[in-house]
């Protein structure tokens, strides 16, 4: 798959199997159907959005590629030509780019480019395309084409259920009481929870001790020290 400069790669534990579907059934359905019609999700930070976009990229395989606009990892929109000539094209954060013309002059180019080549787009955002304020009129009309789906976040069984999908790819048998309880004593994002569930296991084997309510409860104690 082709990676990104600066940093970017894409999460090892980010594919469809690992998504905890809660009422986003459509949109793991509509990623997975394939197609030529451009997508466009939107949610808020931490409803999954990123892992989906990721996760279609892996299921696709060497002829896809995720290209984050997230102003912090600071690609210019020059280094987005050329994506388009791959089999599916994913880009995540366009919020972040809205206003921008020279960003949404390239976004423009490259879905033309893609509709050309039979490219698949998926777009990720915190907002549909006609809720974002665009300074270009043609991308606009271009954002506004895609078919939309708005991504919920998860209730609470959900979360649970997102974390015992996690601790079941890193080998861990997670009993719903424990998840329950941690969900419950780190009142967190998704995201956070889940990075998390990842260093409470690196702890665990480091211990040599299974991941019990007692463990956490010790572990938790141990990281709130090293942040004080």
């Amino acid at each position: 798959m082709r990676q990104l400069a600066l940093g970017v790669q894409l999460r090892a534990t980010a594919v469809f199997a690992s998504f905890a579907v809660g009422t986003n059934a459509e949109v793991l359905a509509a990623l997975r159907a394939g197609g030529a019609d451009p997508l466009w999700i939107w949610g808020p930070a931490g409803s999954g959005k990123t892992h989906l976009l990721q996760a279609l990229c892996a299921a696709v395989g060497e002829s896809a590629a995720y290209f984050p606009l997230d102003r912090g990892l600071g690609l210019p929109p020059e280094a987005l030509p050329g994506f388009e000539t791959r089999r599916v094209l994913c880009l995540d954060d366009v919020d972040a780019v809205a206003g921008d013309l020279a960003w949404e002059h390239a976004l423009f180019r490259s879905f033309n480019a893609a509709l050309e080549l039979g490219t698949r787009l998926v777009f990720a955002a915190r907002a549909a395309p006609q809720s974002l304020v665009w300074t270009l009129e043609d991308w606009r009309s271009r954002a506004a084409s895609c078919t939309v789906y708005q991504l919920h976040e998860l209730d609470e069984t959900g979360r649970i259920e997102a974390l015992r999908l996690r601790a079941r790819q890193r080998g861990l048998d997670l009993p719903r009481e424990t998840a329950d309880y941690l969900l419950k004593r780190v009142p967190r994002d998704l995201s956070s929870l889940l990075d998390l569930l990842d260093a409470l296991d690196d702890a665990s084997l480091a211990a040599q001790r299974r991941l019990t309510i007692p463990f956490i409860r010790d572990a938790l104690e141990k990281f709130a020290g090293r942040q004080s």
